[in-house]
């Protein structure tokens, strides 16, 4: 095993320790370990509720909305898997049902979420980056919820295929295909816009 690789191992290690310290702590009532775990976890959540929201002012309130169950849960939350991927899936099952409820059918960007990200400079490469973010956006609206959903998991929240199957209920298979056949459609989707141009 290489050095990077042991490497990696251990920062795992050691970020699933302290995840299962904190809901240890957060389950006998340590307000500054939910605020830990809330700390910890937002960026990449509101990346995730982002990627999978049509309609951008919800991202907040899907957020507030996880962390509002998730300590209510103070005292009988019981952790099986990782937390990250836990607090992830609620993301996107709160995103899920709000799109649902909505109805609507237009994609939130991210560059508007990604804190620190630098704009490109000059208005032509400005324009361009935000047409190419909408038309992401619109292409990942097309896609079943449960393709868009495994895509962002496995891109913005970094999750394994398997975490990401656990979490669904789902085989380690279902979740890969759900991703490739997405990626696949994705795929097509701008092909066939750069082939009309």
């Amino acid at each position: 095993m290489s050095d990077n690789r042991l490497l990696e191992c251990w920062a795992n290690i050691v970020r699933m320790l302290e995840d299962r310290i904190l809901v240890w702590r957060f389950n006998r009532g340590d307000t500054a370990a939910l605020c830990r775990i809330y700390e910890k976890y937002r960026d990449g959540l509101l990346k995730v509720a982002a990627a999978l929201l049509n309609d951008k002012s919800d991202i907040e309130d899907v957020l507030h909305d996880v962390f509002v169950d998730f300590a209510r849960a103070a005292g009988r939350f019981q952790l099986r898997g990782s937390l990250k991927g836990y607090l992830a899936i609620c993301v996107a099952n709160r995103a899920r049902d709000r799109n649902r409820a909505m109805q609507r059918r237009s994609a939130a960007s991210l560059d508007e979420v990604k804190p620190g990200q630098a704009q490109p400079e000059g208005p032509e490469s400005t324009a361009t980056t935000r047409e190419l973010t909408e038309k992401m956006g619109e292409a990942m609206a097309q896609l079943p919820d449960e393709q868009r959903q495994t895509i962002v998991l496995r891109l913005q929240s970094k999750l394994r295929f398997q975490e990401i199957a656990q979490l669904q209920g789902v085989s380690v298979n279902t979740a890969q295909s759900r991703y490739r056949y997405g990626l696949d459609k994705l795929r097509a989707s701008f092909n066939g816009e750069l082939s009309h141009e």
